[in-house]
């Protein structure tokens, strides 16, 4: 019996996917758990595994194509079933969508000499093929410009992360042997890979002067997720200065111990928060519409950026976790977020959010809450300042905290109770043993 591959919501917010590559082609033999496809979700790229025996008979859904969730992308079944009219089914729903074509193709699209045909009745409207030319040969002349020798490699069996990196460093995938699975080229690959000369070649001289890039499905969540949170949330904001210098002390202590992995200030911020949290368990909680969700366990969410914008992992039970602990699970997450490898049991459940720049020279700004959760302390730069101590003039360490609380859920004094414990542990760390 045929089995249908559809796109599958795996991730709990998933609403559509995008296939990045097919890792099994049509007519391959395929078992019960075998990888099929990787797909782009709105956090992460993520595996499609086979849920049937079989053979891939039909790819319905091409590299690129962005599908619905539940929508039919292939047919499993055995060689001599028939599945016509799984297929005829399936090609009478609306196409998947894809993205621009690659450059080459792009420019070979042939210019348009009369008007299109006019559509059908009841028919979606489409571009006009003077429209489609035109954005197809742009593309074609923005890629040629810009990509470099990676960009010919386009169709070479790589991840995601490969692609990227080679891209990035001028390598031709063409050459490169992937060590991956069925010959697939991966990170490792392309580090050891030569960086090809034409990587510092001169643009074109007729380069396009813009690119219209489609959304990532990441993008298009993150869009939409602060659109829910800046508009229905009612945000109000605390700032507070914190004095770093025995935080300072107790990290470079710790350090200068030769364990690993080293402790960083945003360890030791989401250490505190999360301790903090455990003894204001009012602002531990969920807006639910109809009721508000207090937490037991403190579960705190840090900001990362990647590439495609932002995503936001999960150290679950921080407060009774050592600083080593949140070290080492840190550092996995965030490398595996920004190879977007993460699980969605990794980026969800969270109670509360930080968000760090200060490694970026920000000395204080305002994030936008994560809902359903109801606040987030946003953490600037660590900077020597000059302030009065006992009535004299001294140069210590500060930094600068904004907590953004859902009026809903935290009131004034509320927020202001737990910013104050978070200051009062970052000022004298040895507290949080207490």
């Amino acid at each position: 019996m045929a089995t249908r591959v559809v796109m599958e919501a795996l991730s709990p917010t998933m609403e559509e996917g995008r296939i990045v590559t097919w890792l099994k082609a049509e007519g391959a033999a395929v078992q019960v758990g075998d990888v099929l496809a990787e797909v782009e979700t709105d956090k992460a790229v993520m595996e499609l595994q086979a849920r049937g025996d079989g053979v891939l008979r039909k790819v319905l859904a091409p590299a690129g194509a962005t599908v619905e969730v539940g929508k039919l992308v292939a047919v499993i079944a055995a060689a001599s079933e028939d599945i016509s009219g799984l297929v005829a089914a399936a090609g009478a729903a609306a196409p998947p969508r894809t993205t621009h074509p690659p450059a080459a193709e792009a420019a070979a699209l042939p210019r348009p000499t009369a008007p299109p045909p006019a559509a059908p009745p009841h028919a979606t409207p489409i571009p006009a093929a003077e429209a489609a030319w035109a954005a197809g040969a742009q593309s074609a002349r923005v890629a040629t410009a810009t990509a470099g020798p990676a960009a010919s490699a386009a169709r070479v069996k790589a991840s995601p992360l490969a692609k990227r990196l080679a891209r990035e460093r001028g390598i031709d995938l063409r050459i490169v042997t992937g060590s991956g699975p069925g010959g697939r080229v991966i990170r490792r690959d392309v580090d050891a890979a030569p960086v090809a000369a034409a990587a510092t070649a001169a643009p074109a001289a007729h380069a396009a002067a813009f690119e219209d890039v489609p959304l990532t499905q990441i993008r298009k969540t993150i869009a939409r997720r602060l659109v829910e949170s800046l508009g229905p949330v009612p945000h109000f904001f605390l700032t507070t200065e914190a004095d770093m210098e025995r935080a300072w002390e107790a990290r470079e202590a710790l350090n200068a111990l030769g364990e690993e992995p080293k402790i960083s200030f945003n360890d030791l911020i989401v250490k505190v928060v999360a301790v903090a949290l455990a003894r204001h368990r009012e602002c531990n909680a969920w807006w639910q519409g109809e009721s508000i969700r207090y937490f037991t366990d403190v579960h705190i969410g840090m900001a990362v950026a990647v590439d495609q914008g932002l995503i936001t992992p999960v150290i679950r039970n921080a407060d009774r976790k050592t600083l080593r602990e949140i070290a080492a699970e840190s550092r996995n997450l965030v490398e595996r977020a920004r190879a977007r490898r993460l699980k969605p049991e990794e980026y969800t459940g969270g109670t509360f959010s930080v968000s760090n720049l200060g490694m970026f020279g920000i000395d204080e700004f305002t994030a936008l809450i994560n809902p359903p959760e109801a606040g987030i302390i946003a953490c600037g730069a660590i900077s020597q300042q000059p302030v009065i101590r006992d009535g004299a003039v001294a140069v210590r360490r500060r930094m600068r905290l904004t907590m953004s609380c859902d009026h809903r859920v935290i009131d004034g004094a509320t927020g202001a109770r737990l910013l104050q414990t978070v200051r009062q542990l970052l000022e004298n760390p040895l507290a949080m043993v207490w």
